[in-house]
């Protein structure tokens, strides 16, 4: 996921389908030509135990790899702005070989020539991803990158608060009945406890959170042909009503502080039942020495359909050389066993099932309990579509839910709202 924060989108990424469509030429010094050692920048905007491993990682294959050198420069900026540096790199000219993309940025990507195509690369085995992982790397049915890290959104419950209340523990069979119910029955405002939170941002950290229901009620972000939205009716309409409900039995908590931030803290020191969330939090509970557990989503009617946010690693062409050596240093860098090393490392799930059959793998979930639900709920995941226009699907629907969590409109006025600014940005032809 690493910190969910990640998801977050800005203002730039609105206007990012105009700036990269831009083609600029790179710097194609040290491109490794005439036998010379290919010199590769690799932006990865990490910080922490992610970051530590890639130094790491960095060093081992500057090693071992004699006619590549891969910069330990992590491009200047944390993750979350490295659409903005990317994007002004590509309009300068000055951009990398290699840089960390979230997968919902992917797509803006993919309209520069830039982006290298990794359909055909003899390097990248993206049959050896996760589908979610796949699907996010895919742009109009081509290879566009390699998944970098993978997650997906499960309940973890605060097991003291449960016994303390005399509730059951949540199971994979339950309903989203179930949960609003407990999330009702575990408040207790005397004490000030809550029994959920919802991110009321009104960015993708709100957004995403709802298309695990619109999915199980049987809708899509886009329609079959993709011209419009997929969430216009009964599931969009149910999703919403879903949230207003929750909300309006005061058992959740409205987060807006940046990257769920206060929720967190919140459930970090027993003030919150139930936070609907990702592995990226599971270090900070068990630092917090919080007794908790793991169960899927919620589901309507049987199907605990859940949503990853797989980022991804891209690829830019800055001259041949350097292409082709940056596509040996992703394969490297995404390979069983060093997707292991950095997994045990930094807590983050594998992103291709040949890792849980490795030396190791049990140690590595075995350390961090409820971590193998995660693994498992991977199986339950779909992803956002790779189109340049989810930005503005997302800012939409985001303050649809917004206007859910403080009451403010109906359902249907807010769905239909929603609706009609999506299917206007997909209606916009592309460059």
């Amino acid at each position: 996921m690493a910190s969910r924060a990640r998801v977050l989108m800005t203002v730039v990424a609105l206007a990012a389908t105009a700036l990269i469509a831009v083609s600029c030429g790179g710097d194609d010094d040290d491109d490794g030509g005439s036998g010379g050692k290919a010199k590769l920048t690799f932006w990865h905007g990490q910080t922490e135990m992610w970051a530590d491993c890639l130094a790491t990682q960095i060093a081992e294959f500057n090693r071992t790899h004699k006619n590549i050198e891969v910069s330990s420069d992590t491009g200047g900026v944390v993750a979350d702005r490295m659409l903005q540096k990317v994007t002004a790199g590509l309009q300068a000219g000055n951009y990398p070989d290699v840089a960390y993309v979230f997968g919902s940025d992917l797509a803006n990507f993919a309209k520069s020539d830039k982006l290298v195509d990794l359909t055909d690369s003899d390097k990248i085995d993206i049959d050896a991803f996760y589908p979610a992982g796949r699907d996010a790397a895919t742009v109009d049915g081509r290879v566009r990158a390699v998944p970098a890290l993978i997650d997906n959104l499960a309940i973890v419950y605060n097991r003291k608060l449960f016994k303390e209340a005399g509730v059951d523990f949540p199971n994979d069979d339950w309903t989203w009945d179930d949960f609003r119910a407990t999330a009702k029955q575990l408040t207790d405002d005397a004490r000030g406890i809550v029994g959920t939170g919802w991110p009321g941002t009104g960015d993708e950290d709100t957004t995403w959170r709802i298309w695990p229901l619109v999915w199980q009620l049987g809708g899509d972000i886009l329609s079959e042909d993709g011209d419009t939205v997929g969430f216009d009716g009964a599931s969009g309409e149910g999703a919403l009503s879903y949230v207003r409900d929750l909300s309006a039995d005061g058992s959740v908590y409205i987060d807006t502080s940046a990257g769920s931030e206060r929720m967190n803290q919140l459930f970090q020191s027993n003030k919150m039942a139930m936070i609907a969330t990702g592995p990226w939090n599971l270090p900070d509970f068990v630092d917090a020495k919080v007794d908790y557990g793991v169960a899927l989503l919620p589901a309507f009617q049987g199907e605990h359909t859940t949503i990853a946010g797989p980022d991804v690693w891209a690829i830019f062409d800055n001259g041949e050389n350097r292409a082709k050596a940056a596509e040996e240093f992703v394969g490297w860098l995404t390979s069983a066993e060093q997707n292991l090393t950095c997994a045990t490392q930094a807590g983050s799930l594998p992103t291709r099932e040949d890792v849980t059959k490795l030396d190791g793998y049990q140690d590595y979930v075995n350390s961090l309990p409820g971590l193998t639900k995660f693994v498992d709920n991977l199986q339950n995941a779909q992803v956002r579509p790779t189109i340049a226009e989810y930005p503005q699907i997302s800012q939409a629907m985001g303050k649809a839910i917004g206007l859910m969590l403080f009451q403010k409109a109906e359902p249907a006025d807010a769905l239909q709202d929603a609706v009609d600014k999506s299917n206007a940005a997909l209606r916009v032809p592309g460059p």
